[in-house]
């Protein structure tokens, strides 16, 4: 076992960089959100759509420090692009982002051998390194015993035993990050001589700071001819040398890739044999495996998947309606007080049809999206994620994917943004470029605002059972939307051979339900920051477009003002087009207006109506849009219209923001224009065979 450089200390600064890397399914976001709480921000990283996550927290002494949550990463030999920005981080290559002062080393105490591997390219960062060995009480019940003495004394670094859910082995974190200086590795994976010769060397040439130049030249080593042309980060002397330091490898009769590989795996064998053991486990079935017998079966499974989505819905109409209540009866009564503090104006009109309407109209449904990131957040701290995909790989390899593009589709349900960012995780370009083009098919939270509101207009009595069937119906209809244009794209598109799913199954676990606490925190200031901004904006704006052009004669009745405003003229303009679907001219302005943003429909049609109400008589939206008449008093929002308005919102493309998302991950707008007008035709053909043909089967 070689020794690498002496121990060192970080450069002397306020604030200590700390960056957590491990593999999926170690509980890194736990470990990052029981240090950093509440004081952590979400953006992207410089010039990609990769997710960056980091906070701050204090260390044992009360020293502050910066905590940068990697993408989860197998390998610094990256497959996809998330694990090559784990790895530009860890080499000081992004711009803007400053390289660790010591990296936290996440891994699975049940599974120790495999997450060592990246453990071992780690020490060779020439980085202070500190391993977690988490979730330890779930290895001794599978009967892995672990000597931590021989284990340190073998990796020649820290390591903590943790269980992060409960929170165990924080504080010896924090002492161990606290350490001023903070040592460097004393060993890592010995390589052939030959091969470490020549990683010198060509360390020796490369063109950056002494630390950086032996992983460089490692990983230069490990790199296909493909690779080494298409590498951006070094000149054509680096690669030339590059090369030839791998022709000299072959020459000596072994494969400079698989060499170092294996030497890892060796020096891996040798620390497990030392540390790691499990008496009388052999014929035992883990508890994972036993619950996998129901939760992968054919058949179960099925059951169970669907079991889990009906029960969230369930959850959705009815645990969620008591805070939906209370948040209702608070906006109407400060709607009630500003009308009786304020003389009827244009200013009045505003603040409470326009501002407090249309935000309130969409904020009022934050308990059913809290709901849905609740699930998802149990679904995922479980471990029961990887066995959906499972599931779903059955059926989606009979459209040309594997069950991994299934893991950035269900992300999709609470939004279209992160799972697009998701598609980074998968390797093949084909496969990421066609889960991108379906992605916002999956409802995400933005509709359950138009379906609860379109619901509770079509069946108003019904029980919380049907509503629920309902909506798990739109829900099961852009999934099969999904699937559907997948194998479109596949044999038509993007022709290629249907790629072997290779997952990891984690073991089950209990959720952190502080951390699921701290992402619905999260995403609840995302969705009011976004009511406060976007969806405000449109409310002023919209407010604006009822009411203004006003009328020559004031004795006009409202309801011809709003056709006369410039909503109205917009409407009545584009009333031809959507005749066919059912939808009427005031349909019209919230299709337009949701084209920003799809939950603005909710905002839009209460500043619609809202406008025609008296400021003493206000009625709730539902009972308002379920008593709109047309001209010959037939009603407007017919089931067939009802229906037909949920499906186009299921299949349409109405989010900016995903647009803009598909362009950057893309880096052409050939994919999102080509997204957009699928979507939107799709979106329309489907309502249109709803309408019409609902109508030819005697339906209304």
């Amino acid at each position: 076992m070689s020794s690498v450089a002496t121990s060192g200390s970080t450069t002397d600064q306020a604030v200590r960089r700390v960056a957590i890397a491990g593999n999926p399914n170690c509980g890194k976001s736990t470990i990052f959100n029981a240090l950093t709480g509440l004081r952590q921000k979400v953006g992207n990283y410089p010039g990609v759509t990769v997710e960056r996550k980091e906070g701050s927290f204090f260390g044992s002494h009360g020293e502050p420090m910066n905590l940068l949550d990697l993408p989860g990463s197998y390998s610094l030999q990256t497959r996809s692009p998330d694990e090559a920005v784990a790895r530009d981080v860890l080499l000081g290559r992004l711009p803007g982002i400053a390289r660790p002062d010591v990296i936290i080393a996440v891994v699975d105490a049940s599974n120790l051998e495999r997450n060592l591997y990246l453990v071992a390219q780690l020490l060779e960062l020439e980085l202070p390194v500190i391993v977690v060995l988490n979730m330890v009480d779930m290895a001794e019940k599978a009967g892995v015993l672990i000597d931590l003495p021989a284990l340190r004394e073998k990796l020649g670094i820290p390591v903590i035993p943790m269980v992060a859910t409960k929170g165990v082995g924080m504080i010896e974190l924090k002492q161990a990050l606290s350490q001023t200086p903070l040592q460097k590795p004393k060993h890592r994976a010995p390589f052939e001589p030959l091969v470490e010769e020549e990683a010198q060397q060509l360390a020796n040439s490369l063109p950056v700071p002494l630390e950086l130049a032996f992983p460089e030249a490692l990983l230069l080593l490990t790199l296909h001819d493909q690779a080494l042309d298409e590498l951006a980060s070094h000149d054509g002397a680096v690669i030339d040398a590059a090369r030839q330091a791998q022709h000299r490898i072959r020459e000596a009769g072994l494969d400079p890739i698989s060499v170092l590989v294996d030497a890892r795996y060796a020096w891996i064998h040798s620390v497990c044999h030392a540390s790691v053991s499990r008496p009388g486990t052999d014929d035992l079935l883990s508890v994972s495996d036993r619950i996998d017998m129901v939760f992968t079966h054919r058949i179960w499974g099925w059951i169970v998947f669907l079991a889990a989505m009906g029960l969230m819905f369930f959850c959705i109409f009815t645990v969620a309606q008591y805070p939906m209540d209370w948040i209702k009866a608070v906006i109407n009564a400060f709607a009630g007080w500003v009308d009786k503090q304020m003389p009827e104006s244009d200013l009045q009109s505003l603040l409470t049809g326009g501002i407090i309407g249309g935000v309130g109209a969409v904020v009022v449904f934050l308990p059913q999206i809290l709901i849905l990131y609740f699930f998802l957040g149990i679904l995922e701290d479980t471990g029961y994620m990887a066995r959906a995909a499972f599931i779903m790989d059955r059926l989606m390899s009979r459209v040309g994917l594997h069950g991994k593009s299934f893991i950035p589709l269900l992300g999709s349900f609470a939004c279209a943004i992160p799972g697009i960012m998701a598609t980074r995780t998968i390797e093949n370009r084909k496969d990421r470029l066609v889960t991108i083009l379906v992605a916002p098919l999956m409802s995400c939270s933005a509709r359950l605002p138009v379906y609860a509101i379109m619901i509770a207009v079509l069946i108003p009595v019904a029980s919380v059972f049907a509503k629920a069937g309902v909506m798990l119906c739109m829900y099961m209809l852009g999934i099969v939307a999904a699937f559907l244009m997948a194998w479109f794209l596949k044999t038509r598109i993007f022709k290629g051979e249907t790629p072997m799913l290779l997952l990891e199954m984690p073991p089950y676990r209990m959720p952190s339900f502080t951390s699921i606490a701290l992402r619905m925190w999260e995403r609840a200031g995302l969705f009011l920051r976004r009511a406060g901004t976007v969806i405000l904006a449109l409310s002023i704006l919209l407010w604006a477009l009822v009411t203004y052009p006003k009328p020559a004669d004031p004795q006009t009745s409202k309801a011809d003002a709003l056709a006369q405003s410039f909503a109205g003229r917009m409407g009545h303009a584009i009333e031809p087009l959507i005749a066919p679907l059912g939808f009427d001219w005031k349909i019209g302005i919230g299709l337009v207006g949701s084209f920003a943003a799809r939950e603005t429909f909710v905002s839009t049609m209460s500043i619609v109506y809202n406008v025609e109400e008296d400021e003493d008589n206000r009625t709730p939206l539902r009972d308002t849009m379920r008593d709109e008449k047309h001209a010959d008093g037939t009603p407007v929002y017919t089931p067939l219209v009802c229906i037909g308005l949920m499906v186009f919102y299921v299949l349409a493309m109405q989010c900016i923001s995903t647009v803009a998302v598909v362009r950057r991950e893309t880096n052409s707008w050939r994919w999102p224009l080509f997204q957009l007008a699928y979507m939107t035709t799709l979106a329309y053909v489907a309502s249109l065979i709803v309408y019409q043909g609902g109508h030819l089967l005697g339906f209304q």
